[in-house]
């Protein structure tokens, strides 16, 4: 088993590869756990400056927590922060009570279809782990889209010896996916160590907290009385439920989000 240590280097050797690469990269940030993991990684790999645009996908459906986090941390550490909205569905009235496949797809794949477009971005790093949902353990480092933004899951490019596939055809873009190989728990070991900002939504108030972050129609605390790292470290150690299990249950069924990543869900 990797040391936190390995992790770090390798996530960072693939983040400065990808800056290497191509032309306009950028990394998409949540405000969660990993997101924010993947920037503190960024800033780590490029002494502290991120050389390349953060993109948050505001569906106007965000916890308000989420936006005050996001914007605190963008103002702290000097983020190009792009927010990415998809105006026109939002002016129809588009959310989850149009069910959350078609609210998935219009107010985050389209809208970051049309940011990536806009700005020609042709690389967006990403912080999903294999760990995290059965589908993202299909998933390869360096994952093309095509020209449909789509991503073929059954013709993915081989990985061998650190060697990876950096070239994007005209209309097409990389996802490049530097935290694969990380656990749950590793993220919150790594994020004590280092002392990073963290979303208070995930300690416990209450007797509930937040383990994953999205929607707020869309996302349900648990019970949990771990209010520090530490005892949301213990927590994880003996739990037997799913990281994501307080999110929308069709969204997340193994066919649906297939379906959804297929056609450019992150």
């Amino acid at each position: 088993m990797l040391d936190l240590s390995d992790l770090e280097n390798r996530t960072i050797y693939i983040v400065r590869e990808t800056y290497a690469e191509f032309k306009r990269p950028a990394v998409l940030w949540s405000t969660g756990k990993d997101s924010t993991t993947m920037l503190w990684l960024c800033r780590k790999a490029f002494l502290g400056k991120i050389p390349f645009p953060v993109i948050h996908i505001d569906t106007g459906y965000k916890f308000r927590q989420m936006y005050s986090f996001r914007d605190k941390i963008a103002r702290q550490w000097g983020l190009e922060l792009v927010v990415a909205r998809n105006e026109e569905a939002l002016r129809e009235g588009c959310g989850p009570g149009e069910g959350k496949f078609e609210c998935c797809t219009r107010l985050k794949t389209k809208a970051l279809r049309e940011c990536l477009e806009e700005h020609g971005f042709d690389a967006l790093i990403l912080a999903i782990r294999r760990d995290e949902h059965g589908i993202r353990a299909k998933e390869r480092y360096f994952s093309p889209r095509n020209e449909n933004f789509g991503w073929d899951y059954r013709d993915q490019p081989l990985e061998m010896w650190d060697q990876f596939q950096g070239l994007v055809a005209e209309g097409t873009h990389m996802r490049v996916h530097p935290i694969l190989h990380w656990r749950e728990l590793d993220v919150w070991e790594y994020m004590k160590g280092e002392g990073m900002p963290i979303n208070p939504m995930y300690f416990a108030h209450n007797g509930q907290r937040y383990r994953s972050l999205g929607c707020e129609p869309c996302t349900l605390p648990i019970e949990s009385q771990a209010a520090s790292i530490d005892e949301i470290v213990e927590e994880l150690k003996i739990t037997k439920i799913a990281e994501r299990a307080g999110r929308a249950q069709d969204k997340e069924r193994l066919f649906t989000m297939q379906k959804l990543r297929a056609l450019g869900y992150m």
